[in-house]
């Protein structure tokens, strides 16, 4: 068995032993030392030893510490009698696993000698009951935000959606609790409100789940920023284009109200430049791209410095290709502009296909046709794979009931995208998917709606990506 040997003087020392003692393992043999003793109720003598004495006796300590100890651990109310018994300690056992509760800052640079900041345990216990703070397993793994808890509530993204189709990459839903009941996660299984998810991932990227997860109706661009950017290439775009884009951009920003970024590439005519510099105010801000460095490298430290979660560009930029994969890999929505109003769109259109990312990025559709006061008509090309459309449409139903916001369900014999043709007053939103950043003829004998995004070209369109 092991012997483990507990230093304890005051009342956590005292608390940590009860705790001990009601542990009931076989496993150990402790050795107590206390500078005054305590009695304990209903401890099994076989596995406690306790001694009185003076901690920071060196020969005290000396004694005891001739037998072989796995681990020592102190629990001292005094800083300096802290010290004191953790250098007698290693100056006896050089290699010994020390365990010391600090609640003063002690300075420690010995491998074999853990310091437990007290502090820092009752700050994050504490953090433990505030309302929309993650929690963070504290005791499993390196606790360092690794696995979390988060209580789905009702508006939530994730509400009525499919552990299957929920993009979990570098991360896990790996428990769910239901009613204090523990129910293990299925591709099947659909998330309810008030469940608790216990998730597992990278620290960074489970902090934007925890977000996506708490985000409710009227937070678009959030999980994805804060801003909206418009990128203006000057290459691509005329001078009327850029002018119509910007009074678009600026009617938008004004309904998402954040900020807006207008960022010019290529700058080469003066006249809008001047004009385009005309439009700053206090949450309009122009940056103006005049060096050398590569447009790609620029773009993504625009993303990243001006938390960007809307991306504006007009339909010539988006048709480029090389600009098209740059907008993919920054895994920002982007609305591509057409040369119509955008103030009289009426219909999010979203057309029905043989998968099921609608249903991913269903709760941004949902956020931003609220905010935009656009009804959402969904169209079902009635051909085949009917089984995947009946659950999209489903969960849509579903979360209609939530944000009490009606959907259409449209189905169609004939091909929605010619249907849409001829319509006006709608924009077009689809998942921003890689297959999306292959040049439109190789689309040319697809049947996929997706792909075939581009016949839809001179309407507004949104492209949202499926991963967090």
């Amino acid at each position: 068995m092991k012997k483990i040997l507990i230093i304890s003087d005051g009342d956590i020392g005292k608390h940590f032993v009860n705790r001990v003692i009601q542990t009931h393992t076989s496993e150990n043999i402790y050795y107590v030392v206390e500078t005054k003793a305590v009695e304990y109720e209903e401890y099994n003598p076989a596995r406690f030893k306790f001694f009185e004495f003076d901690p920071t006796s060196l020969h005290k300590l000396a004694n005891i510490l001739k037998m072989d100890f796995v681990q020592v651990i102190i629990l001292m109310d005094d800083e300096t009698e802290a010290k004191y018994t953790l250098k007698n300690i290693r100056s006896l056992k050089s290699k010994v696993r020390i365990i010391l509760l600090d609640s003063w800052g002690i300075e420690n640079t010995d491998p074999d000698t853990v310091l437990v900041d007290s502090k820092e345990i009752v700050a994050s216990r504490l953090i433990d009951y505030l309302p929309n703070v993650p929690v963070i397993a504290q005791n499993v793994g390196i606790g360092e935000g690794e696995i979390m808890e988060v209580l789905v509530p009702f508006g939530s993204s994730f509400v009525y959606r499919h552990i299957g189709v929920i993009e979990q990459k570098d991360w896990r839903i790996v428990a769910m609790y239901r009613n204090r009941k523990l129910l293990m996660p299925s591709r099947r299984r659909m998330i309810q409100p008030n469940d608790l998810l216990v998730l597992v991932g990278q620290p960074a990227v489970l902090k934007s789940v925890y977000r996506a997860i708490k985000r409710e109706l009227g937070q678009f661009p959030e999980p994805f920023g804060s801003n909206i950017y418009l990128y203006l290439d000057m290459d691509l775009s005329n001078k009327e284009t850029i002018k119509e884009l910007i009074r678009r951009s600026i009617f938008i920003h004004k309904k998402f109200n954040h900020n807006l970024i207008i960022r010019v590439v290529n700058p080469s005519d003066i006249d809008i430049i001047q004009h385009i510099k005309e439009q700053v105010s206090l949450d309009v801000i122009v940056d103006i791209k005049y060096d050398n460095t590569p447009t790609d490298v620029s773009f993504f430290d625009d993303i990243q410095n001006y938390h960007v979660g809307l991306v504006i560009v007009p339909k010539e930029t988006f048709n480029h290709t090389e600009t098209r994969n740059m907008l993919y890999e920054s895994h920002v929505p982007v609305l591509k502009m057409a040369d119509k109003s955008f103030s009289a769109v009426k219909d999010a259109a979203l057309i029905l296909s043989d998968n099921r990312d609608l249903e991913k990025i269903s709760t941004t559709i949902y956020d931003i046709s609220e905010q935009m006061g656009f009804n959402i008509n969904l169209y079902d090309y009635q051909n085949e794979h009917e089984a995947q459309k009946e659950q999209v449409i489903e969960h849509y139903y579903n979360l209609s009931t939530i944000f009490s916001k009606s959907i259409k369900v449209i189905k169609e014999n004939e091909n929605p995208i010619n249907v849409l043709r001829q319509k006006d007053d709608f924009i077009h939103i689809l998942p921003f998917t890689f297959k999306l950043t292959k040049k439109s003829y190789y689309s040319f004998l697809s049947t996929d709606s997706e792909r075939l995004y581009h016949k839809l070209d001179d309407y507004h369109q949104i492209f949202i990506p499926v991963q967090l």
